[in-house]
């Protein structure tokens, strides 16, 4: 198949009842789990592991998210591997994706370390044997898994469903009510009146797919968010490309000028929020009459304190001109029979209602943690780093960069967990946690620098942060791709045993 889940050969699963043992679990086979697998493979060679992934391939958000028009808000030069070159437009499609997911799979002979279908519930931290004993559930039977190191691969967002938040007379309303992250494969929506709720990237996303098909599209925004439209091609990649250079080289020249672009551009968010403000705002300016960029274009907050999504080729504006999608900006009053209701007493009718609302936040993939017999509680460990966690040993979670491509501290975390296991298994110690020291703590993340719906929502659930750079979850990639391979394994912050 062209999304590449149909190729690949499926291991068996372990038989009910049989436990099995690894070095290492990865938790899922997405972009961080696939990732991660590969650098394991390649700087820990003869460590034994297994990724466990809850759905029927590999591709996390790729394979689960079925909306019209699913592509990446990332450029692929950075939200691709660095060790994988990207050879396609900057902006892909899922499928690209999958495809692009689907040869790193195969070059590298990872299939053959992942287990499909077997969706984690519990994971139990032994420390007289310093093992995790893994459950999981494997066609209606349970499946046992020992591991020395638990790898957190698994996202940050819970996928069998978005957020949707509950307005009056949901019920009401004679059309059809959709959340993106859960699209039925039956939704015929062909001529009829859509109207599209929220204005991130799932909305900028769906909007332009779903405008040439629908009858009409409403993007129905409670306040403005940035964008940037541009050209979906690299200018310097197609140059070297005209030259005959080599594509390894083409992915880190182009992969290193986006990112020393993308680091000057965040500084200049906050060193000049108006200058840059005007500029984003202008570039829409471009495709939208000047009423229609104040009205419905110019946020509220400064750029960067939430993320900016990538609008390639202006798609999403070009449908606004066009007359087949409009924007309407308000409070939800109420859903009515043939629509909504705003408060200002407009009313939108429709056929058809998405909820690009958001996501619900996931910890941990929702997964039973016990350290010891005691549960868990996340929100009362400390984080290292946005990795590892107070009280918790053997184990380090991706979680990714809001403000840059996820994928580049899949890369940065990848280096470090495999130096750390190099580490241990030289010493031979057989566990390792993070000490934090005295310290003021405080929430995971500032919300006066980064709020987006589901992080006020979810926050509550996280760890908490220190007042020490190297405890807490930084955005930087830009200077954490020089700490990282600087992290001193040997200092006071790893406690280690044998």
């Amino acid at each position: 198949m062209a999304d590449g889940t149909a190729t690949l050969k499926r291991p068996e699963a372990a038989a009910p009842g049989e436990t099995q043992h690894f070095d290492v679990l990865i938790v899922g086979a997405g972009i961080s789990g696939i990732g991660s697998a590969y650098h394991l493979q390649t700087q820990c060679p003869g460590t034994t592991f297994v990724a466990l992934e809850t759905q029927e391939s590999f591709g996390g958000t790729w394979l689960t998210h079925k909306y019209p028009g699913i592509r990446s808000d990332s450029d692929l030069y950075t939200f691709g591997y660095r060790f994988k070159p990207w050879v396609g437009a900057p902006i892909a499609t899922a499928e690209e994706i999958l495809r692009y997911m689907r040869e790193v799979i195969e070059e590298n002979d990872l299939e053959r370390h992942v287990r499909y279908g077997h969706r984690i519930v519990s994971a139990s931290w032994s420390s007289a044997e310093n093992l995790w004993t893994v459950e999981a559930v494997h066609d209606g039977e349970t499946r046992r898994f020992t591991t020395g190191f638990l790898w957190m691969c698994q996202g940050y967002f819970r996928h069998s469903e978005g957020y949707t938040p509950e307005w009056p007379g949901m019920d009401r309303f004679k059309g059809r009510i959709v959340h993106p992250q859960t699209w039925p494969e039956d939704l015929d929506y062909t001529g009829q009146r859509v109207i599209v709720i929220g204005s991130g990237a799932t909305a900028a996303t769906v909007v332009p797919a779903m405008a040439p098909t629908a009858g009409h599209v409403t993007m129905l925004q409670r306040s403005p968010t940035y964008f940037i439209p541009g050209q979906n091609a690299n200018e310097l990649a197609d140059t070297l490309r005209q030259l005959q250079v080599d594509e390894t080289w083409i992915h880190e020249i182009v992969r290193r000028k986006i990112l020393y672009d993308m680091d000057a551009f965040t500084s200049r968010c906050f060193s000049e929020p108006e200058t840059v403000t005007k500029e984003l705002l202008d570039a829409v300016g471009l495709f939208l009459p000047a009423e229609q960029v104040e009205k419905h274009f110019t946020p509220r907050y400064l750029p960067w304190r939430q993320r900016i999504a990538f609008v390639p080729d202006g798609d999403l504006f070009q449908g606004i001109a066009s007359g087949k999608a409009s924007v309407a900006t308000g409070e939800i009053d109420c859903f009515t029979e043939k629509g909504i209701r705003l408060t200002s007493g407009e009313e939108l009718e429709a056929d058809l209602i998405l909820t690009a609302t958001g996501f619900n936040l996931n910890v941990l993939g929702d997964i039973a943690v016990t350290v010891d017999n005691r549960p868990l509680v996340f929100s009362d460990t400390v984080t290292y780093r946005g990795m590892m966690f107070s009280g918790v040993p053997n184990l380090a979670w991706v979680f990714g960069y809001f403000r840059a491509s996820w994928t580049l501290r899949t890369d940065l975390v990848a280096d470090f967990v495999c130096r750390l296991l190099n580490h241990m298994q030289v010493t031979g110690a057989k566990r390792v946690e993070v000490a934090p020291p005295e310290m003021t703590l405080s929430e995971w993340i500032d919300l006066e620098n980064f709020n987006p719906g589901y992080i006020t929502r979810g926050q509550h659930l996280l760890p908490r942060s220190g007042d020490q750079p190297e405890w807490r979850h930084s955005q930087d990639y830009w200077r954490e791709k020089d700490e990282f391979p600087k992290i001193d394994l040997d200092s006071g912050t790893f406690v280690y045993g044998k």
